[in-house]
């Protein structure tokens, strides 16, 4: 959601960064509808302070023996209630319909984003930690990890494509790293461990972002209600509606839990393997952070992000994400992890700050000190830390053996009760 007046003041700008995103200009339009709404505004509050004026003047003239000015009178008040409800109808109708544009509307952008139409148009940052070199052909995790107990046939007997079984081992592996990330994330960086609900409402989606724009890739309830693709839709609205004071922030939430997409967008897309699932689990990382905060905690949140990826000993990178391949932020830095099964880079996390987008949605705010200073609102800023099946992918790859066994880092032994390695079953 955007300022109104922002728009009002600097229309050409607003319809640059539009294109900057690729979407089509639209300041024009929705100042029509701003000034629609404004007139229709003016003219339902002149009505109703004429009705008041009018009613009241209804008294005097018959305490004055005015028959006939307080009858006029009468007939005035009688038409002012007649047109009056087909103007608040009017007004009604124009505000939805602007607020229904305003929802559409993409997220500003930060000076620093690149130029760009599509991934191929990220850019570079930096990179972290050595490709590991195999003396055999190494193998991607869809043809490892049925082995191991990554069971496809089982999740799609039972609930169709893209949902597996995980067994033994390997199902606790990846509870371990789940753990794994949320102990550090609490321990070691701050922040709050949540556990959120997995159903939210359709203003909750909207609050977040992911309504509009994202309704074909959620799941939902015969009661209206939407299964969560991100724990950010249940962590940020933790916010909604909330006035918090300055001395609040920055503020840090974290979670893992289940998300489920229906990848609506992504038909055809890995349909191998356990990358790109109806079900998987996240643990997403929230912080709200004052506006001159922000650049900072964005830089933070990706460093706990790597840090986590340097803990696993898997080799990334670092891209700053275009314009046109960003979703409702205003800058995002994808962590990419390398699987050498696929001899590609692919993200495992995406680490963003949303600036006041959210907040305007949900109505969060802060109050500056010191005396009689009007509400503002903060950043939220997201980001994964991390997406646990990808790292059970990563794991599985970059630490393959050449008997089909896979060593499990060292790191993650304390939660592994002393298995070392994945062993092959079958």
């Amino acid at each position: 959601m955007h300022d109104i007046r922002l728009i009002r003041d600097d229309p050409d700008g607003f319809d640059a960064v539009l294109a900057r995103r690729g979407v089509d200009p639209a300041a024009k339009d929705i100042l029509a509808l701003d000034e629609e709404r404004r007139k229709l505004t003016t003219q339902l509050q002149e009505a109703q302070s004429r009705r008041n004026e009018a009613s009241k003047a209804i008294g005097q003239a018959m305490g004055e023996g005015d028959t006939e000015k307080a009858e006029a009178l009468k007939a005035e008040v009688g038409e002012l209630k007649k047109s009056m409800p087909e103007l608040e109808e009017r007004h009604r109708a124009v505000s939805e319909q602007l607020q229904a544009v305003m929802l559409t509307m993409p997220n500003l952008l930060d000076p620093s984003v690149p130029d760009g139409e599509s991934e191929e148009d990220n850019v570079f940052l930096r990179e972290w930690g050595e490709k590991p070199s195999f003396d055999f052909e190494p193998k991607e995790h869809a043809d490892i990890a049925p082995a191991l107990g990554m069971d496809f046939e089982t999740g799609v007997k039972i609930s169709g494509a893209r949902f597996t079984f995980l067994r033994g081992n390997i199902a606790r592996l990846h509870r371990a790293l789940g753990q794994f990330m949320l102990d550090t994330n609490t321990r070691e960086h701050g922040y709050t461990e949540c556990n959120p609900p997995l159903l939210i409402s359709e203003e909750a989606g909207y609050g977040t972002g992911q309504l509009p724009k994202f309704a074909e890739d959620l799941f939902r309830t015969t009661d209206g209600r939407l299964l969560i693709s991100t724990s950010e839709m249940t962590l940020g609205n933790s916010f909604r509606e909330q006035i918090f004071a300055e001395s609040d922030f920055p503020m840090r939430i974290t979670a893992l839990t289940p998300c489920f997409r229906s990848e609506a967008g992504a038909a055809g897309k890995d349909t191998r393997g356990f990358i790109r699932q109806h079900q998987f689990e996240k643990v997403e990382l929230i912080s709200a952070a004052l506006p001159e905060q922000a650049a900072e905690e964005h830089e933070r949140i990706t460093a706990i992000a790597e840090s986590l990826l340097q803990a696993l000993g898997l080799p990334y990178r670092v891209m700053a994400l275009c314009a046109g391949d960003m979703g409702n932020m205003m800058k995002t830095y994808d962590l990419e992890v390398w699987l050498p099964g696929q001899g590609a880079y692919r993200e495992i996390s995406s680490c963003s700050d949303g600036g006041t987008f959210q907040p305007r949605r949900m109505n969060a705010r802060y109050r500056p000190e010191g005396e009689n200073k009007r509400t503002e609102f903060f950043h939220l800023l997201n980001g994964s830390g991390l997406a646990v099946g990808r790292t059970l992918v990563a794991i599985i790859e970059n630490y393959q053996q050449a008997d089909g066994s896979v060593l499990i880092p060292e790191i993650l032994h304390p939660y592994m009760g002393g298995v070392t390695r994945l062993e092959p079953t079958s």
